[in-house]
């Protein structure tokens, strides 16, 4: 007789409108996460009531006195403050087989059941790679598959985006890694922000999760990505010590040096520029990502899952 079915969770450090935050656990619990392990990074955020009052979220304020209580003080990059929340969650005593960390803005779509794929897995995996969608603004409906890694991968980016391609790696402008999930019980792991370490080993028994993607809405429309760059550019996705796809001496230039190029020759009119041929499903994108295989369609009914898990 087959055993219960694995429970799976998910750790977040999160900083965004209480909507937003509720939207995002919601989507989660429906695809039947047992547990969510949310850090609220602005401890103050009007989102913990919530939160609090569900069976199935584990919600902590992350104010000064976490802080010294679990690393001395507050990290001052929020990567940092990410991988000690989810490496405590991890720490926990076990409430799930499987855990994955993952950001407010990211949404797991499986093929099937969560549970029935990860029961389906041999017991020597012991970390599962989620590969990423990542979002074009607009509709909100339409994602681009990522490009895996090979000769052909820069060809075909440079065909979907014949300005920008060469500063794109595979054709997103946010992470191509993903997130891992780690099976539960193994000693000394740490988690990071895209991968999960026991020890120097990274990722051991590593496979990937192919029947999941890892919607990442990384742009919504073009003044919520305009709000959001400069954060990105001076701390985040976009900061200056992330590589380039080509070495300096090759002519290489990192999607930092781009934007700031662009700002600087163009200002505004450049970074729309980008934004209009990279990240908008309106100027003719998605007829090129289709022709390549690479276009997804995936609807989020976050409001209405909103309103069935946590109805005010």
């Amino acid at each position: 007789m087959a055993g219960p079915l694995p429970r799976w969770g998910l750790a977040s450090t999160i900083k965004a409108p209480r909507a937003e935050i509720l939207r995002f656990a919601a989507w989660h619990l429906e695809l039947g996460a047992h547990r969510l392990y949310i850090y609220l990074d602005d401890p103050e955020s009007d989102a913990f009531d919530s939160l609090k009052a569900h069976p199935k979220i584990r919600v902590r304020r992350c104010d000064a006195t976490w802080w010294r209580r679990h690393n001395g003080r507050r990290p001052a990059k929020h990567q940092l403050r990410q991988s000690v929340n989810a490496t405590h969650a991890y720490a926990r005593p076990a409430e799930v087989d499987w855990m994955a960390h993952v950001d407010v803005d990211e949404f797991l779509m499986p093929s099937g059941n969560m549970a029935d794929t990860l029961a389906a897995l041999p017991p020597d995996r012991m970390t599962l790679r989620v590969r990423p969608s990542e979002s074009l603004a607009g509709t909100g409906n339409l994602f681009k598959a990522f490009v895996p890694s090979g000769p052909e991968r820069q060809p075909i980016v440079d065909r979907l985006y014949p300005t920008f391609g060469p500063y794109l790696r595979g054709g997103f402008v946010s992470h191509t890694a993903g997130k891992v999930f780690a099976r539960t019980g193994m000693p000394g792991v740490t988690i990071r922000i895209h991968n999960a370490f026991r020890g120097q080993d990274m990722n051991p028994g590593e496979a990937e999760l192919g029947d999941v993607e890892l919607l990442h809405c990384h742009a919504r429309d073009w003044p919520t990505w305009l709000a959001h760059y400069r954060f990105r550019l001076d701390r985040g996705s976009y900061r200056a010590d992330l590589p380039s796809l080509r070495p300096a001496e090759k002519g290489g230039m990192s999607l930092h040096d781009l934007f700031v190029w662009l700002e600087q020759e163009e200002g505004e009119a450049g970074l729309r520029a980008f934004y209009d041929e990279v990240l908008s499903d309106a100027a003719g994108l998605p007829d090129r990502l289709r022709a390549a295989g690479l276009l997804r369609h995936h609807v989020l009914p976050l409001d209405d899952l909103l309103a069935r898990h946590f109805a005010e």
